[in-house]
């Protein structure tokens, strides 16, 4: 039986990250945008976030073009950018090159949209995460969302406004509770693993010289797996008492964080599109 999930002015969309996974995130959204679902509240994480602002300016299609259909021409994933760039991914191609001349991003149509969209980064001098909602400045949109995908370890610390950060699911990976704590009452929550599943609650290693800096940053990436747990866990009690709608994965994870597979990431993608589909959303104006 289909479930029906009305979104009215109390509803909230939460976007988990997840890398490469993300394209599950692509389906889902490119979904909501062939049928005209919006929410008036949107907050994302990491790739969330990323494919958040091509849903936030209505433009269908242009993630998964990033996230796939160019990423054989463009061979962005890799290990020989920490040699240029000191990252994993072509940072300057993704967050220069595309949003202003590959595939344009209309900021024009982000700042008309009436509706809010929040991206999340982790401060490294607190260790606590930052909820960001700029509309208006490109550079700063871009600073925003980079920050918010740049991975522990794997990318060089962003910074926004000068301030140094990384990826906002070191700290809040599905940021549920913000969108409470902003005053929405429901949320549909876009998640990119399956039901069940749990991180790893030990606590990584960190060397003593990456990060000396922020003992409180080193804190909270030990902590993750712990949090991770208890949101998912919290998570699931709200789906029990018909406060969050969950959108997950259903077959077993084909990709990973970093994939590089384009027949994977297409199927995955399919995926989010029809576990989206699976649902009977109603717009109540």
């Amino acid at each position: 039986m289909t479930q029906t999930i009305t979104i009215d002015s109390k509803t909230a969309l939460v976007l988990e990250g997840g890398g490469m996974r993300g394209v599950f995130t692509c389906g889902v959204l490119d979904y909501f945008m062939d049928n005209n679902l919006y929410f008036p509240y949107t907050v994302g994480v990491s790739a969330g976030a990323s494919n958040g602002l091509s849903y936030m300016s209505h433009q269908r299609g242009r993630a998964k073009l990033a996230n796939i259909d160019l990423l054989d021409q463009y061979h962005y994933i890799g290990w020989k950018y920490l040699f240029t760039q000191r990252n994993i991914m072509d940072y300057r191609l993704m967050f220069k090159d595309f949003p202003e001349r590959i595939i344009p991003y209309r900021y024009d149509v982000y700042a008309d949209n009436p509706c809010r969209f929040e991206t999340v980064t982790t401060d490294c001098q607190t260790g606590q995460p930052v909820y960001w909602e700029e509309k208006h400045d490109p550079v700063r949109i871009i600073d925003i969302v980079k920050a918010s995908c740049s991975l522990p370890f794997a990318c060089p610390i962003a910074y926004v406004d000068g301030r140094p950060m990384l990826d906002g699911g070191i700290t809040d990976s599905i940021p549920f509770e913000r969108a409470f704590q902003q005053g929405y009452e429901k949320v549909v929550v876009v998640l990119t693993r399956n039901v069940g599943y749990r991180k790893s609650e030990k606590k990584p290693y960190i060397p003593g010289f990456l990060y000396r800096k922020y003992p409180q940053l080193k804190e909270a990436i030990r902590a993750r797996g712990a949090m991770y747990n208890r949101q998912l866990d919290q998570l699931e009690e709200l789906e029990r008492q018909g406060k969050a709608i969950v959108i997950r994965p259903v077959n077993p994870i084909q990709v990973g964080r970093i994939e590089k597979n384009v027949k994977k990431l297409c199927d995955f993608y399919a995926e989010g599109y029809q576990c989206a589909k699976s649902f009977h959303f109603l717009c109540n104006d």
